[in-house]
């Protein structure tokens, strides 16, 4: 009884047991391209740029100015190591660039979606106030011409009024009636 009960918690989302029970927590599918957008983003600022420049003139210093025996990417073995570090370090950002682009792309595909949503609803509303505004230029020029008069509009009115008296002389009888 107790389990259907926490099965049905409304503090957990559906398919969840709680804290204690039930499955642990699925890694996120998307975090991987998450990872991807920030490390783009990361590689795009101009302190990365500045951070590597100082890193690759440091390295090139250590191993040119400093004595042979301290040097680990000698200058006469045309900095194997760094050029090295600098292929795998282009080899690893170019597809996670191109993935963060393509979830860019589709979040823009998304939001155009969005925006051609909402102009075609706009663009309804406007044509249904126009045609409101149409509507009410006729009737405003139609009693400036005098084809709906005063009178036509008062006999209209005096009409429904005696309809509504009438309805309401129905039913104050039924109303009117002692309760015992």
């Amino acid at each position: 009884m107790a389990k259907d009960r926490r099965a049905f918690a409304l503090d957990a989302p559906r398919g969840r047991s709680g804290m204690l029970g039930g499955r642990s927590p699925q890694p996120s599918s998307d975090r991987f391209g998450r990872f991807s957008e920030a490390f783009a983003r990361a590689m795009g600022t101009s302190g990365f740029l500045i951070g590597m420049t100082v890193f690759v003139v440091v390295w090139l210093w250590w191993n040119t100015a400093m004595p042979r025996d301290m040097q680990f990417d000698a200058a006469e073995n045309n900095y194997t190591l760094l050029t090295l570090i600098l292929s795998l370090q282009a080899s690893y950002a170019a597809p996670l660039i191109l993935l963060a682009q393509n979830r860019q792309d589709d979040r823009d595909r998304v939001q155009i979606e969005q925006d051609r949503q909402r102009a075609e609803r706009n663009l309804a509303d406007t044509e249904y106030l126009a045609r409101e505004v149409v509507a009410l230029r006729m009737t405003v020029s139609d009693l400036a011409e005098g084809t709906v008069t005063r009178d036509v509009l008062r006999q209209e009115l005096k009409a429904m009024l005696d309809q509504l008296d009438a309805r309401d002389r129905v039913a104050a009888p039924e109303s009117d009636t002692p309760a015992p």
